[in-house]
């Protein structure tokens, strides 16, 4: 009996919601799919199941599964810059101070969903879109290090710049292997702050 009621329930729910409000229920529903499922359940259809609406309302949304996988993949990668740039906005640091709070927002911030971030990457991988999508969110990610790292960089942007691309990419590598166990987010963490410290400091 229980069962008849809910059906209803989240469609009333469902109409109810603004269309950014929906599109983000839908895009919490689809992680929650990739983190129980997998990202191979995450279809359309599967969507519009668990999520309690018509079919017709996730295919207005996403249009394919290939655009729910890509609205997907920039939300978590959003919602990680989100948790990131709140930890790094208050305060003025010294560049100890920054390194490692800097290496500490980012390590956790990329744990939390490294996991469902590759996995979803992966669903899409060999897309031109899933390319294009993955360079502009690495692209925003090391703008937002240079902002934080600038005013205690004695070096040219451009310089700046090709150093946060590599810190970037460190950060990333150790996150992945904290998530995987090789090292804790206390290890990972001290590292990516030595790493960023050197990046500034120059390597005699």
């Amino acid at each position: 009996m229980e069962e008849d009621i809910k059906p209803p329930t989240h469609t009333a729910a469902a109409r109810r919601l603004s269309n950014a409000d929906r599109k983000r229920q839908l895009l919490e529903t689809a992680l929650l799919i990739v983190r129980e499922e997998d990202a191979d359940r995450l279809t359309l259809g599967h969507l519009a199941v668990r999520a309690g609406v018509s079919k017709p309302v996730v295919y207005d949304h996403f249009g394919t599964r290939s655009g729910l996988l890509i609205e997907l993949y920039k939300w978590i990668d959003t919602e990680r810059v989100s948790a990131f740039t709140d930890a790094m906005s208050s305060g003025h640091r010294t560049l100890e101070e920054t390194a490692l709070v800097l290496a500490s927002a980012y390590i956790q911030c990329a744990a939390d969903n490294t996991d469902e971030f590759h996995a979803v990457g992966a669903a899409l991988a060999g897309s031109h879109e899933k390319a294009a999508v993955f360079q502009e969110l690495l692209d925003n990610c090391v703008q937002m290090f240079v902002s934080v790292l600038e005013p205690h960089a004695d070096l040219s942007t451009a310089d700046l710049e090709r150093r946060c691309t590599g810190l970037v990419g460190a950060g990333e590598a150790l996150a992945g292997a904290s998530v995987r166990g090789r090292h804790s987010v206390g290890e990972a963490t001290d590292a990516f702050a030595s790493l960023i410290r050197g990046a500034l400091k120059g390597v005699d």
